[in-house]
């Protein structure tokens, strides 16, 4: 049996100011592909956008805490916990980290691992 695959989730706000629309496009067009570059042992990149619904008192979007998940997948698990390791020293590319100061509101971001269970339905 194949060793189960590892994943770090990350949870990003934008950098106020950015809409939900801009912080999207950005992201894709320009942030994915400069972290693209050093992706080395990554099999899977996923960001997944939040779709705020409306509050159902007052009928108005909700702001929420983050505005995308973005899931890192690795096969191999040196390759994970040296990228662990980078991320809690904060040991990203020069390039990278100017990046994210500009898109993301970088105080905010928070890092984990998840256990998954998938129930077949």
């Amino acid at each position: 049996m194949q060793a189960p695959p590892h994943k770090l989730v990350i949870f990003m706000k934008r950098r106020e100011g950015l809409s939900r629309e801009a912080f999207r496009d950005d992201y894709e067009r320009r942030h994915v592909p400069l972290c693209l570059r050093y992706m080395q042992g990554v099999t899977r990149y996923i960001r997944r956008y939040v779709q705020p619904l409306p509050d159902p008192a007052t009928g108005a979007p909700a702001e929420m805490d983050y505005d995308v998940i973005t899931e890192v997948w690795f096969d191999d698990r040196a390759i994970f916990e040296a990228v662990l390791a980078a991320a809690e020293a904060d040991a990203m590319p020069e390039e990278v980290r100017r990046d994210e100061e500009r898109l993301f509101d970088r105080e905010r971001t928070r890092f984990t691992t998840v256990n998954e269970y998938e129930t077949a339905c």
